[in-house]
């Protein structure tokens, strides 16, 4: 081998042995905290569901660095900082769930918990936590609490300082125990203090009967109070006996129904649905996809629902499906308005965030988010106590019989069809 060759060699070796230094001498990738993973668990997941591509008109990027650099000592630290990350989005259902909040929702969708009984929401005019209903037989509907209800504090915590979920989680907690709220009832200026006990709540959501109180008319009842895993099967066998008994026409009463499951809410419309389309939900990308009924329908017979302000979210799509296809006269008050979609994820330590993923339309492609549904015959009442729910004093409820008896209902069906169709406008 030649002189040259060999400097040759000598060169390339030392080039090999320079790259091998150089690279040996990188910085090592950046090693994140199991705090700072978290984090940036969900800000991803934001990231990559999240229905505002704009997030709320800001760098989202940029967030992610200023958070990821932000001592993150213990997991309290860190989940304050997701909270404060998301609030930036101005946007409350897009929210952090702590562990316990997470299970708590996930029990709440199955069916069963301990508490006190209440389905709460925050107004977004006064931004104060509201009673939307009590459940029947809780130690809240025997503590004499009504919709509209204000909660001050929860055992001493000023509400304002809570989200609504941590005032749920507050509420909740083993069998017997106690806890104390602060109440300014509606249409008062004057608190109340509360003591109430703890008890097993069973969150079956349907309640059903044979209405035979108007002569030569049978009226199927059914009142459905969220929409959890096991709504659709109790809605259908409660269907299903109210039609063998003889049922002329139905009332679904979606009074102070706060939503649930939007897969619940599409079954249930199946079955009193023709083939139809039920929803429409469109995502960050403008994509829209449709949701339609089979044509399976359980029955035909005339169809009154009942509605009002604490009417929301999957009720509200469950309402609109039967108003926009001329299936049903919906009765009462203006709807809530909340025409967002949420997906649950589950984060690494058992925690979980709510994203908003979606916006839905009715099938006639009206937004109704902050808006409501405005139902075909307005009847509006003074609140009233769930033992009067379908009583003489239940205005609505009466004025749903009205229509059934009456044969309106069963007109709304046909001919009644076009007007309808140009009179619905939320507003």
């Amino acid at each position: 081998m030649g002189k040259q060759t060999r400097r040759l060699w000598a060169l390339a070796f030392s080039l090999v042995i320079g790259a091998v230094i150089y690279l040996g001498n990188t910085p090592p990738a950046l090693a994140f905290t199991e705090e700072q993973k978290l984090l940036l668990q969900s800000w991803r997941l934001v990231n990559q569901a999240y229905l505002d591509e704009t997030f709320n008109h800001q760098n989202w990027w940029l967030l992610r660095e200023k958070y990821v650099k932000r001592p993150l000592r213990d997991r309290e630290e860190t989940y304050t900082a997701i909270e404060e990350m998301l609030a930036t989005l101005d946007e409350p259902f897009t929210r952090l769930l702590r562990p316990e909040q997470y299970g708590n929702l996930q029990v709440t969708t199955t069916g069963e918990l301990s508490g006190v009984g209440l389905q709460i929401n925050i107004n977004p005019e006064t931004n104060q936590l509201e009673i939307m209903a009590p459940l029947a037989g809780s130690p809240a509907e025997e503590a004499g609490l009504q919709p509209h209800d204000q909660i001050l504090a929860i055992d001493g915590v000023d509400t304002q300082t809570l989200s609504l979920d941590e005032a749920a989680a507050r509420m909740r907690g083993p069998k017997n125990t106690k806890v104390s709220l602060e109440i300014l009832p509606a249409g008062t200026e004057v608190p109340e203090k509360l003591t109430l006990t703890r008890q097993l709540i069973s969150l079956s959501p349907v309640v059903a009967r044979l209405d035979d109180s108007r002569p030569g008319q049978s009226v199927g009842y059914i009142r459905l109070s969220q929409f959890s895993a096991n709504a659709y099967r109790e809605v259908a066998h409660a269907l299903h006996q109210l039609q063998e008994q003889g049922a002329d026409g139905y009332v679904l009463d979606l009074r102070n129904n706060p939503g649930g499951l939007l897969q619940a809410g599409i079954d249930i419309a199946r079955l009193w649905l023709p083939e139809s389309t039920i929803v429409y939900t469109v995502n960050r990308q403008g994509t829209q996809e449709s949701f339609t009924a089979s044509g399976e329908a359980i029955t035909d017979r005339p169809l009154v629902v009942l509605v009002n302000q604490g009417t929301a979210s999957a009720s509200e799509i469950l309402a609109g499906a039967l108003q926009d296809n001329h299936r049903a006269t919906l009765v009462g008050e203006k709807t809530f308005g909340k025409g967002l979609i949420q997906s649950l994820f589950e984060l690494s330590d058992g925690a979980g965030i709510a994203i908003t993923v979606a916006k839905y339309e009715t099938p006639e492609h009206h937004d109704i988010h902050k808006l409501g549904i405005m139902p075909d015959e307005v009847v509006e009442q003074p609140l009233i106590s769930f033992a009067e729910i379908t009583s003489p004093t239940d205005l609505q409820y009466q004025a749903a019989l009205d229509l059934l008896t009456g044969g309106v209902a069963i007109a709304h069906k046909s001919s009644a069809i076009p007007a309808m169709a140009t009179a619905h406008k939320p507003n």
